[in-house]
């Protein structure tokens, strides 16, 4: 009888000590707006999430919320600010106005792929050219896409003049004065919203990446793309500083183990794969694709582009933002630096 009861005493300290180890795991939200299926989603954010549980042996444990569901795409990196979520990830450019200086790398010529766009933007944050406009949180690691090219349902766009009176989807002000410039009419709106919007007839087309359109099911509602790279969205992943100050030092360590530039590449290495694939399975579906070789000197979409350029650091000077011309040229200068490392 003695042994029965103390087997059945040491079943249940063995019980409770599972149950308080597993309550003693931290769980932390993380907000972002692709979709679950997503290759960002899961070959990035949810990777990501996978090597802090591993790294901390289970102790951190990161709860996914994609496509929106905790947050709103222009709400989550407020979200993370104020602690609705514990983690945020977002395009800056969403939160108009708010990362100026971040928007920089968003200029045509910047970056030709998504792992250099990634350098070049964690290298200005890195060098403290950005750190003023993320004091309300605690950056974990900036990321950008590919070159974002024009696609649009039924118009094959070879000249800026192709583009007027098309309502063209724009990911950011930024890029919306881009399009302007080539006499598009932008419309925004978070890239979840893109698919309905085109089946309505709201928007003629879009500029996104090759990614996005593999990302989101674009290349089965639009025929013709043009590969003319005159923006990349940047992104962030970033946490609540109060959550990360409630972490042990050893959680602690494992965040930090798991931020900056290792990310960065990371994840621009992903884009630039995803990219590969949505440009495929548009060839794959006959679609026409035009592309533009080095347009901020081809002689048609050279002169909007150099514009676009110019009015924007112009705009951010007269906002009082003096050093606007020093941060692009430090992102020229990053930008040669990350392709060399690269190649």
């Amino acid at each position: 009888m003695k042994t029965i009861l103390s087997r059945c005493a040491l079943a249940a300290t063995i019980a409770s000590f599972a149950v308080s180890t597993a309550q003693a795991a931290t769980s932390l939200r993380m907000a972002h707006f692709w979709p679950g299926a997503s290759g960002i989603n899961q070959d990035v954010l949810q990777a990501w999430a996978d090597t802090i549980a591993e790294e901390s042996n289970g102790d951190l444990v990161i709860q996914m919320f994609p496509s929106g569901t905790l947050a709103k795409p222009d709400s989550i990196y407020e979200a993370a600010a104020n602690g609705i979520a514990d983690i945020g990830a977002t395009a800056q450019g969403y939160t108009a106005g708010r990362f100026p200086l971040s928007q920089i790398v968003e200029l045509p010529g910047v970056a030709s792929t998504a792992t250099q766009g990634a350098c070049v933007l964690q290298t200005l944050y890195d060098d403290g050219h950005l750190a003023s406009e993320y004091e309300d949180t605690r950056p974990l690691f900036m990321f950008t896409t590919g070159p974002g090219g024009i696609h649009t349902i039924d118009t094959d766009v070879q000249t800026p003049a192709d583009l007027q009176g098309l309502r063209i989807r724009r990911p950011t002000a930024v890029a919306g004065e881009m399009l302007e410039n080539m006499g598009a009419s932008p419309v925004g709106m978070p890239a979840p919203d893109i698919y309905t919007s085109m089946q309505r007839g709201v928007i003629d087309g879009l500029s996104f990446p090759w990614e996005g359109l593999k990302g989101f099911r674009v290349n089965e509602l639009v025929s013709y793309h043009t590969e003319v790279p005159f923006y990349t969205l940047i992104f962030v992943a970033t946490m609540n500083q109060r959550a990360y100050d409630r972490l042990s030092p050893e959680q602690q360590a494992v965040i930090d183990n798991n931020s900056g530039m290792k990310w960065a590449e990371k994840a621009g290495g992903v884009f630039d794969q995803l990219d590969v694939e949505g440009k495929k399975e548009a060839v794959d579906a006959g679609h026409t694709i035009r592309e533009i070789e080095n347009p901020l000197e081809h002689p048609d979409w050279q002169e909007p582009l150099q514009t676009g350029i110019e009015n924007y650091l112009t705009q951010l000077e007269a906002r009082g933002l003096s050093q606007a011309r020093e941060v692009y040229e430090a992102a020229l200068a990053a930008s040669e630096s990350c392709a060399a490392e690269q190649g």
